[in-house]
């Protein structure tokens, strides 16, 4: 696949913010900056990427609790990003989401869900909308492994089927449901071929392979665009971090982390792109730095920002009564 370096360096410079936003995330949490808990996609950067960069402007994303990747991916002001992850008055959320659920409906990121899987029959109902809108516009849902052994994946994949939603569903294999392996149960391939009992097409494909992840997507956008209703990929994928801030991390081995450290996506990308002579390794290090000092700004930015006023605690609330 061919892409220009306009394209490359900024596909670079989405990969690196989400990796600097997800270390200073973490930084923050250590000291005590930061409340509750987060879930960290360090590792997984080409899957948000590669996917997200198949939409046009105006289409939608719905992600999940392991976010903070797909919102910067689809566009994210990181400035607001960090101040909602901060519980900041001026955040996206006013202060309200946190970091399982940062929404920028602006920018077409109609936010993450705390459920495992939660998002899931949600984006079916987006994609009736969409569908009666009849704008041309798709859905791109995001999920993880734990979430496809859900009944709520096979009831989502089935009506989305049934009413042709305009729906390209992406399962993130990172190997793990918690602490629970993906391999005493599934593979990404046979992930991918519950699609085909649905009556829809899916594939399987390198998730640390930013290039091969875009030309998975575009060709499920183009499927799904042209009204033939819903699609599936499945990105191989593998988070280096432990599932949340309270996972000690026992049940897998530092040997099987670093092996798949060696298969850093962003690593990987750029050894890809100067081979190609898209770009120079002294290009790739001069976005590095770039991306770095837009997340330091954020930091800084959210650390000066104000605190929601208790006053405002029951507004933007919304509950059944």
């Amino acid at each position: 696949m061919e892409i220009t370096k306009a394209q490359a360096e900024q596909f670079l410079l989405q990969m690196y913010q989400i990796r600097a936003f997800e270390e200073q995330a973490e930084k923050s949490y250590m000291a005590g900056k930061i409340h509750g808990t987060m879930h960290l996609s360090i590792g997984q950067e080409a899957s948000a990427v590669g996917s997200v960069s198949a939409l046009n402007p105006d289409d939608y994303i719905l992600s999940t609790h392991r976010g903070h990747g797909h919102c910067i991916a689809k566009g994210a002001d990181l400035q607001l990003m960090m101040a909602e992850f901060y519980g900041k008055a001026n955040g996206y959320c006013r202060g309200r989401g946190g970091s399982m659920h940062i929404a920028d409906v602006a920018s077409g990121n109609l936010g993450a869900n705390g459920v495992v899987g939660g998002g899931i029959p949600m984006a079916v109902g987006v994609g009736l909308g969409l569908k009666m809108k009849n704008e041309g516009k798709i859905l791109l849902s995001f999920f993880g492994d734990g979430a496809a052994s859900a009944g709520a994946f096979h009831e989502s994949m089935e009506l989305s089927v049934i009413n042709q939603v305009p729906v390209v569903f992406v399962c993130e294999n990172n190997q793990y449901a918690m602490s629970f392996p993906s391999r005493k149960w599934t593979t990404s391939e046979r992930l991918a071929s519950f699609a085909e009992i649905y009556g829809m097409p899916g594939k399987s494909v390198d998730g640390n392979d930013l290039l091969a992840v875009r030309e998975a997507a575009e060709e499920a956008v183009a499927y799904t665009r042209a009204g033939n209703g819903p699609a599936l990929i499945v990105c191989d994928t593998y988070r280096w971090r432990g599932h949340s801030k309270s996972d000690r991390n026992r049940y897998r081995t530092q040997e099987e982390i670093e092996d798949w450290k060696q298969k850093d996506p962003i690593e990987r990308f750029i050894k890809t792109m100067t081979k190609e002579k898209v770009f120079t390794s002294k290009e790739a290090e001069q976005v590095k730095e770039k991306a770095y000092q837009t997340i330091e700004d954020a930091r800084l930015f959210a650390e000066a920002s104000p605190d929601p006023d208790v006053s405002t605690l029951e507004e933007g609330v919304y509950a059944p009564w």
